[in-house]
């Protein structure tokens, strides 16, 4: 069986200076807080999830209609009807909707990966052995594209790249194409036996601490609470599972 690569991308930064082949997926991670928060977006019945870079493009799909969750430094925006907490969206307020999703760094680098390859979902701990199985049937090359803290590294997201590659590593069926990707995976080994308290030393932890939103922070980190599997389809994201 012909064995496929795996890839790690720090920051967005980092991705814009890639050459990143067609027949690569890129699995883009904001684990605190956006694409775990849209993994819970689309698990509890929106429609869609539309990714949005600035603030006035989500003020303008407001005004005509959708519902909105904003973020920026960690802070819900006074037009938004969400933040960027999944908790937000477990209430069935998001029920057969298309949500406008706008944040500090998740939705940049959502942006940056379109940019970079015509195939790209969305990655969270929540989702990962589905995302990881849905992967492997693809059978192509994968980039982790991490979301990062304003284009520099965070752990939280470089945690998930370690997991996620261990997942595929254990398919048999892919291989580490990079010092990153062997980084992430060992950051992984260090942090897995108890990544709660690994958690601790991360600036993002802080921040949401500090700003009293993470009550969402055990979440973040559970493994497979869902088998949603989003990926991008014409600026939207939506489930793979179904997918017609």
């Amino acid at each position: 069986m012909m064995n496929f690569n795996v890839d790690v991308c720090f920051t967005p930064a980092q991705a814009e200076h890639r050459t990143i082949s067609s027949n690569t997926v890129v699995v883009v991670v904001d684990i605190l807080r956006a694409t775990t928060s849209m993994v819970s977006a689309l698990e509890h019945g929106a429609r869609s999830v539309i990714p949005v870079l600035s603030i006035e493009k989500a003020m303008e799909l407001k005004k005509i209609g959708f519902p909105v969750a904003a973020e920026r430094d960690g802070v819900m925006l006074s037009f938004a009807k969400f933040g960027n907490s999944a908790f937000a969206f477990q209430k069935g307020e998001v029920k057969n909707k298309k949500l406008v999703f706008t944040t500090t760094n998740g939705t940049l680098a959502i942006e940056t990966a379109c940019r970079q390859s015509q195939k790209v979902v969305i990655g969270a701990f929540t989702n990962i052995s589905a995302l990881a199985q849905w992967v492997a049937k693809q059978e192509i090359d994968v980039l982790i594209l991490c979301a990062g803290w304003k284009n520099t590294f965070c752990l939280e997201d470089t945690l998930f790249a370690g997991a996620f590659i261990e997942k595929l590593l254990e398919l048999k069926a892919y291989e580490i194409a990079s010092d990153s990707a062997h980084a992430a995976l060992d950051l992984w080994n260090v942090a897995k036996a108890d990544v709660l308290q690994y958690i601790e030393k991360a600036a993002h932890r802080q921040r949401l601490r500090m700003l009293g939103v993470d009550d969402v922070l055990e979440f973040s980190f559970q493994q497979d609470s869902t088998a949603v599997v989003p990926i991008m389809r014409d600026g939207e994201l939506v489930d793979v599972n179904q997918e017609p």
